[in-house]
């Protein structure tokens, strides 16, 4: 198995792991109506969310460090913005842990005071609610957006993969962009955001397994390396 194949099987395992993780570290009992008082009952869930959150985040770092070298190779600038968005997301998403963690603190804290019918809780709550909506739903989101136009537009145009694959990346990554500045400005909810960023999900799946199946294509990377020689 040569290098490359080598480099894009671990980013396809490590891009899959991350959807794994990812489907893992939500957390419903955030967003119950009583969220404050149900918390403490359920700490294990809220600790195992930031966990796999946490590990999510390794996980889309890792890969777009382990495909840096093959897309620089095309365009050192795209690859650059690719990797370097991926860390603006991961900061986001390491927010996003702490925010949950905050959470858990002051639910704790909320039982602990016998759970007031209205206090500051309360509003505390909302805020750390509302931030990690934004640091997850919102920064996290439109980074790794950012991130995937410029992948899959690289990998579109120096026919890398099949371009019906990155087509399909650039169509539902728009559509998750579009998504996040519509629950930005409230013309959507969290739930509808969402259910619009199934179709690009089930193309990061396709992707991870095209990558540890397929790799890129071979007569790309020959085609470059002989360019390259001959100068």
């Amino acid at each position: 198995m040569s290098a490359d194949r080598r480099t894009t099987v671990l980013a396809g395992v490590l891009y899959f792991l991350g959807l794994v993780a990812g489907v893992f570290s939500m957390v419903p009992v955030i967003d119950l109506p009583d969220y404050l008082a149900q918390i403490p009952a359920n700490a294990g869930q809220v600790l195992w969310g930031a966990f796999f959150q946490f590990h999510m985040m390794v996980a889309f770092v890792g890969m777009g460090l382990a495909l840096y070298p093959i897309l620089k190779r095309y365009s050192e600038s795209l690859a650059l913005g690719y990797v370097g968005f991926r860390l603006v997301a991961a900061a986001f998403i390491v927010l996003g842990v702490i925010l949950l963690l905050l959470l858990l603190t002051l639910g704790q804290e909320y039982a602990k005071a016998g759970a007031p019918a209205a206090s500051h809780f309360q509003t505390l709550g909302e805020l750390l609610r509302s931030g990690r909506d934004w640091a997850n739903h919102i920064g996290t989101i439109l980074s790794l957006s950012l991130s995937g136009l410029m992948l899959y537009g690289l990998l579109y145009h120096k026919r890398l993969v099949p371009r019906w694959l990155a087509g399909w990346g650039l169509v539902g990554t728009a559509l998750t962009a579009a998504a996040s500045f519509f629950f930005m400005f409230r013309l959507v909810d969290l739930f509808i955001s969402v259910y619009m960023n199934l179709p690009l999900a089930l193309l990061e799946m396709v992707f991870a397994i095209w990558l540890i199946a397929k790799g890129v294509t071979p007569a790309a990377i020959a085609s470059r390396s002989a360019q390259t020689g001959m100068k």
